[in-house]
């Protein structure tokens, strides 16, 4: 069994980011969550890989195991804030060579807006089930969703944890899963009840406030202007069904990277991740061989990745 080191990293602002790093060598992959997930998310893709590489897994802040600020509203919030605290955490792991960095969701924009501050610390980029920027203006590929949200998060900022619970009823309720399949959020065949009930605890935790103000801040966040600068092996995931992320924000993407590849996912939804991890894994694996000239063993697939 590799090795696992957990701790926290200091930003120059006091927040404590926590981490969690699986196995002791190897090229060094980070993971970066989407909005109001945690590690666990990424158990997978760490199972998979911790036996050649260091898999770093870490969270926002006010995510997971990291520091909750105590006025969300003037702490700074925004993709370029989680950019510095992903560097935060590989200079508290003293990792000074280029990393390859993964992002589902808004780690998308994390992983994007990192190689924009600093190219020379990135080796690869695979970006997953996300967008470039402005998130909320392509949600369920309806042309209302900004304005839509933009009306929530007013209401939302009104009434605090009693608002949030409201605006988003099922989300911590018992059949928030079986409403999450029959909606096409997530696969029906192929999500299983653990990883959802993982992301509704943790959603169910989060300080609304926080969610609310960084959902804000990816909203306004927009990248597609550096795309084209991306001089890095890349390799963009998108899933046919993704009702978060319509298919054609991921082929933009990488059709506006030079040389980007894309895989998209067959009947795919945005928890793709964790719905089709053989797959995902597997081409990972090709792309490391193929671009950075990383030859794996045999990728390995199981629920137990000790991720949380």
């Amino acid at each position: 069994m590799p090795d696992v080191t957990t701790g926290f990293a200091r930003t120059d602002d006091g927040q404590e980011l926590y981490y969690r790093v699986l196995g002791d060598h190897g090229p060094v992959l980070v993971c970066c969550n989407g909005i109001g997930v945690s590690t666990f998310f990424w158990k997978y893709v760490a199972l998979a890989f911790r036996d050649w590489c260091r898999v770093v897994l870490w969270d926002y802040r006010g995510h997971g195991r990291s520091t909750v600020p105590r006025d969300p509203d003037h702490t700074d919030l925004s993709m370029e804030r989680n950019a510095k605290d992903l560097f935060t955490v590989l200079d508290a792991l003293h990792v000074d060579e280029p990393v390859v960095l993964l992002g589902h969701s808004m780690g998308c924009q994390v992983i994007l807006e990192a190689h924009k501050q600093h190219p020379e610390r990135i080796r690869a980029l695979i970006p997953m089930f996300g967008t470039y920027g402005r998130a909320m203006d392509t949600f369920m590929d309806y042309g209302r969703s900004r304005q839509i949200f933009d009306w929530v998060n007013r209401i939302a900022r009104l009434g605090g944890r009693s608002s949030f619970r409201f605006l988003l009823p099922l989300y911590a309720s018992p059949i928030a899963f079986a409403f999450s399949r029959m909606t096409g959020m997530v696969d029906r065949y192929y999500a299983a009840r653990v990883d959802m009930d993982h992301y509704m605890d943790h959603l169910e935790h989060i300080q609304p406030r926080v969610f609310l103000a960084m959902l804000d801040r990816m909203a306004n966040h927009d990248l597609e202007d550096h795309l084209p600068d991306i001089r890095v092996p890349t390799l963009v995931f998108g899933g046919e069904y993704d009702l978060f992320t319509p298919l054609r924000c991921s082929k933009h993407m990488a059709a506006s990277i030079p040389d980007a590849e894309l895989t998209i996912l067959a009947e795919g939804s945005h928890a793709a991740i964790v719905e089709h991890p053989e797959t995902i894994n597997l081409r990972l694996a090709r792309f490391l061989d193929e671009r950075l000239d990383l030859r794996p063993p045999t990728v390995a697939h199981g629920a137990d990745a000790a991720t949380g």
